[in-house]
């Protein structure tokens, strides 16, 4: 404890270390020599100098007097450290053994224990400083003096005489100190900024790891419910399969259970006719006219040709109630929607709204991503293109391959979205003419619209996202309710004759593009 409270007293305030080469004020408090001289230089620019630690303020630069009795005890505590931490420096004058060195002296261009230290010499010329294996590298490689000085011209330490006779002469300079300060005071700048910048960086960090999480958890979802879906669709198809084979079966049996009962009675009757040719054949083999005459069996019924006879086609049921034509039709229909489903949909990255196009009461977000009622009119500036109320297109037209857009309406109860052709009177209303097809909801009410035909739709929707499916190629625009599983709500089949925009209406509320 007596040693801490020792060492603090022997500490210069300024580097908060032991004392080199202490001086005193003369309001009596130490400082080392070298500190407080940087004290001052820094004060002389102002021509007030005071003390740093009683603030006594001084009219001209202070004399600093020698504390030889200050520095004869500061040198004697630190030889009686028992513990002086090894920094991998050495005495160079401790040959026998290593000893951690205490302080370098730059001027002797030597590292000293605190014995060696002690005996030093103390003269002004004589810097001392904390341990370094390369004093020397302290010193100006030209005129071997101590470096004190830097050139902000060339970027380089100078020493005294690099100004005045050297190649440095004329160019400002400033103390180590000051610009090692002032160096510092950038560099702290620059770390503040970095600081900043890094925390940003690990935000957007945190931020895409939390994106490619939900992307990942959505991909799965996804993945499960459409792996369902294929599940149920295989289960069906198979049961379809087994109920029209097993259809199939049954009208085979049906049939064949029809010919079966027509070859057994022709059979009976096959054998009946043998029997009667061959009494027939005897009566005709015999002499005696009375045996011919007096058999009536003969005579009982005409040989002519039966109804049975003329209707025995109609009595086998044809192969073509097989129903193989419905069965087929309906396959090639399902076996062509299979061929033409979109495994590959171009989502065309940055589908934004055109402000050009947006009614002077449609406002759009600085995203270009959502478009919403205005409470005030916009006095944009006029425009051909721009449409009278309520109502915006996109900036990208499409005018080939497959595309897909998806919206969210939950914040609107009235609104219709679709596409529609660049040409479309700018006084109407997407769905109210021949060049925009187009899914309307009016409060409670949806409809899929063209030409100004509503047409309600079968099956109300329950989500309030859509997909919009354009296949130019194919004249197909279709609409699907996103929910726990993607509902088809309707598809226009046309020959499309102009490129085609995404068009978005809103009288209530806003609507936004989330893909």
């Amino acid at each position: 404890m007596a040693s801490a409270d020792l060492r603090d007293d022997l500490s210069c305030s300024i580097c908060l270390n032991i004392y080199t080469d202490p001086v005193t004020l003369r309001c009596g408090h130490n400082f080392c020599r070298e500190c407080i001289d940087r004290v001052l230089d820094t004060q002389e620019v102002s021509g007030l100098y005071t003390c740093p630690e009683c603030r006594e303020e001084f009219q001209e630069r202070p004399v600093l007097s020698s504390a030889r009795a200050l520095r004869n005890i500061a040198e004697k505590f630190l030889i009686s450290q028992p513990d002086q931490e090894d920094t991998g420096i050495y005495c160079t004058y401790c040959l026998d053994s290593p000893v951690p060195a205490i302080k370098s002296c730059l001027n002797c261009e030597t590292s000293l224990c605190g014995r060696h230290l002690s005996v030093h010499a103390k003269s002004p010329e004589h810097v001392l400083y904390d341990p370094t294996n390369s004093p020397g590298n302290r010193k100006c490689s030209i005129h071997k003096k101590i470096v004190e000085y830097y050139c902000t011209e060339e970027r380089v330490c100078i020493c005294v005489y690099c100004i005045a006779e050297g190649e440095h002469k004329g160019h400002p300079v400033e103390k180590l100190d000051e610009a090692s300060e002032k160096k510092k005071e950038k560099l702290r700048k620059d770390l503040e900024m970095m600081t900043s910048k890094k925390a940003w960086a690990e935000k957007e960090v945190r931020s895409l790891e939390e994106r490619r999480t939900n992307v990942q958890k959505k991909a799965a979802g996804v993945t499960e419910r459409v792996a369902v879906l294929f599940r149920d669709v295989r289960r069906e198809l198979e049961e379809v399969e087994k109920r029209v084979l097993s259809e199939v079966s049954m009208e085979e049996k049906k049939i064949l259970q029809s010919v079966s009962n027509l070859i057994q009675q022709l059979e009976i009757q096959k054998d009946e006719l043998s029997r009667k040719m061959s009494h027939i054949e005897e009566l005709c083999k015999t002499s005696d006219p009375m045996t011919v005459l007096k058999d009536t069996n003969s005579d009982r019924e005409e040989i002519c040709h039966t109804e049975q006879e003329d209707n025995m086609e109609t009595m086998i049921p044809s192969e073509g109630d097989f129903y193989e034509d419905s069965i087929t039709e309906r396959l090639h229909k399902l076996s062509d929607f299979i061929k033409d489903f979109p495994v590959s949909i171009q989502k065309p990255e940055g589908v934004l709204l055109d402000e050009e196009t947006a009614a002077n009461n449609i406002k759009i977000s600085e995203d270009l991503k959502t478009a919403s009622r205005s409470a005030v009119t916009l006095n944009r500036p006029e425009s051909p293109r721009r449409f009278k109320t309520s109502q915006v297109l996109s900036r990208r037209s499409f005018s080939s391959g497959l595309h897909s857009w998806e919206v969210d309406t939950s914040n609107s109860t009235s609104w219709r979205v679709g596409l529609c052709y660049p040409s479309m009177d700018r006084k109407s209303h997407i769905g109210d003419n021949k060049y925009s097809w187009c899914l309307q909801r009016d409060n409670h009410e949806y409809n899929k619209m063209h030409e100004n035909k509503f047409m309600p739709l079968l099956q109300k929707p329950t989500s309030h996202k859509f997909r919009i499916l354009l296949d130019y190629e194919a004249g197909k625009i279709s609409f699907y309710e996103l929910s726990d599983s993607i509902r088809d709500l309707h598809t226009f089949t046309t020959t499309f004759t102009e490129p085609l925009h995404l068009g978005i209406a809103v009288w209530q509320g806003s609507m936004t593009i989330t893909n």
